[in-house]
């Protein structure tokens, strides 16, 4: 059986102890890494780990010697309490070993939990745990968590009162950071909130959002836009010496002035035109600022003067990348001033 989306959420928080088996495979080894473990977890309880109730093996062990998981599900472990055997790194190479070790399995034996990569649609793996009566098979792809996922999270965190805008914001910071990354924020949010009754706002989930080059880049931008002129220079200075390249700062800051153009000739006022765009919640109040502050032919003009650069930048001009981009967004900023 394959389960997809918010319903192999579920399942693998409360995976079925009745079924013999469960696949988790995808290209991202940490979110593939914390879903096994949320699994696990639910089979077989908090101190399953410490009462020798989970036996661990990698796919290198198991190839080394293929009885090693028949003689786990089978074995009898010295407390009580359901057991799992655990497989990393699975590959199609285990795929006839593991089904000698399915069709062995009896009501009572440990649960099978296997992980592997990024496994192809004709994986022999993968379609042996599809094709199973009593497995399942999930299949973690590159896609942001659901709703439903990150308020799970939430939930484990001891996060329950949360504002509407600062969920909307968390749900655009699970799609900018990877899994692993976005749960340390959440960890942090929850240590940030502890003994605080008041529900969670825009502004705690801000300050405690992790810094990247992107944000460093925004930044940049934004100094640009508010004609920041003397700042441009030293952000300039630092995002070169952490190897950032001209093509980024352009596209970034030819994505925010389009967005800034489109708000500002909004029927409706810039700040609606705003609400409407796909922008990173930080910036949502200062680029509604920016899209009323600059005038439609201003904000046509910079626009234009990004598309020229741009076409310069990859075209096979001898000019130096930085610093036609630098002079490019001194114009830009000059502009509006």
């Amino acid at each position: 059986m394959i389960l997809k989306g918010a319903e192999a959420a579920r399942y693998c928080a409360r995976p079925d102890p009745g079924r013999a088996g469960l696949l988790i495979f995808g290209a991202d080894a940490m979110r593939v890494a914390l879903k096994r473990q949320e699994a696990i977890a639910a089979l077989i309880g908090p101190e399953g780990e410490a009462e020798m109730r989970l036996t661990r093996m990698s796919g290198a062990d198991l190839r080394k010697d293929g009885s090693l998981l028949l003689d786990a599900i089978k074995a009898v472990g010295f407390f009580p309490g359901p057991r799992v055997a655990f497989v990393e790194e699975a590959t199609d190479g285990l795929a006839e070993t593991v089904s000698i070790a399915l069709k062995e399995w009896k009501p009572g034996d440990a649960g099978i939990v296997v992980t592997g990569g990024n496994l192809t649609g004709k994986s022999a793996l993968k379609t042996l745990f599809e094709k199973h009566p009593n497995a399942v098979c999930i299949g973690l792809y590159d896609e942001p968590p659901s709703r439903e996922e990150i308020e799970e999270a939430l939930r484990k965190a001891g996060l329950r009162d949360i504002d509407r805008e600062a969920m909307n914001d968390l749900n655009t910071l699970a799609r900018a950071l990877d899994p692993g990354d976005f749960r340390q924020t959440l960890e942090k949010i929850a240590l940030y909130k502890y003994g605080d009754p008041t529900p969670l706002t825009p502004a705690d989930v801000a300050a405690m959002a992790p810094a990247t080059i992107e944000a460093e880049v925004d930044d940049l931008i934004d100094a640009v836009a508010e004609a920041r002129s003397a700042a441009i220079g030293p952000l300039f200075r630092r995002l070169e010496g952490q190897g950032v390249l001209p093509v980024t700062i352009c596209i970034g800051a030819l994505r925010h002035f389009r967005i800034l153009h489109a708000a500002a000739t909004d029927p409706q006022g810039p700040g609606v035109g705003i609400q409407r765009a796909r922008v990173n919640f930080k910036q949502k109040d200062a680029m509604g600022r920016q899209a009323g502050q600059w005038g439609t032919r201003a904000l046509e003009a910079a626009v234009s003067i990004l598309l020229e650069t741009d076409l310069t930048l990859r075209s096979t001009s001898k000019a130096p990348g930085m610093a036609l981009m630098e002079r490019a967004l001194i114009r830009i900023a000059m502009t509006r001033r």
